[in-house]
């Protein structure tokens, strides 16, 4: 899954409408639908706050399995 797909679900499996998450992040109800959507992503700030708020890694809320560094 996506960015975008992973946000969605997020939002929907805390009864969270996009304007209360927009206010959350300070942000325009806009921004959530186009992260959502995947036509913009939100900044590092942003990313942190989401990851912050569902209780969940960033790299969980990327889409991002577990890669080594080799």
């Amino acid at each position: 899954m996506n960015f975008s797909e992973i946000l969605k679900n997020l939002r929907k499996e805390k009864e969270i409408g996009q304007q209360e998450l927009a206010l959350a992040l300070n942000t325009s109800r806009k921004s959530i639908s186009h992260w959502e959507t995947g036509y913009s992503e939100p900044s590092i700030a942003q990313l942190i706050m989401l990851a912050d708020l569902f209780d969940v890694t960033l790299d969980d809320l990327l889409g991002r399995e577990n890669k080594s560094f080799k």
